[in-house]
């Protein structure tokens, strides 16, 4: 503890070891922002790196995404019908549910006209 330090001198940045080091300094040093190395948003944009690597995910994420739907794998992950299988030939209306009291009537009568 600081209190019970007999002198100045015990006090570590006044040993011969750190004499050429100021003790102020070494606390501006290292409480400045930067210190962990980060980068500000204008160095990572305007940055090689930065591009080479979003011009190779941004178009690959764009070209998964558009496979994923147009192989209809979307409408069967996700339990959707398909675009075509909205409106069939039987049932032209939309399918909306009416009634409080008989929605699960109505619900049953939906999903056995599919």
């Amino acid at each position: 503890m600081i209190s019970q330090r007999l002198s100045f001198g015990e006090f570590l940045f006044t040993d011969p070891i750190f004499f050429e080091i100021n003790p102020l300094q070494e606390y501006v040093e290292l409480g400045m922002f930067g210190s962990t190395r980060e980068c500000s948003f204008i160095d990572i944009i305007t940055s090689i790196r930065y591009w080479v690597i979003h011009s190779i995910t941004i178009p690959s994420l764009f070209t998964a995404s558009w496979s994923f739907v147009n192989t209809v794998l979307a409408y069967d992950v996700f339990g959707s019908p398909c675009p075509n299988e909205y409106f069939i030939g039987s049932r032209q209306g939309i399918p909306l549910i009416t009634g409080y009291f008989d929605s699960l009537a109505q619900l049953d009568e939906f999903s056995r006209s599919f």
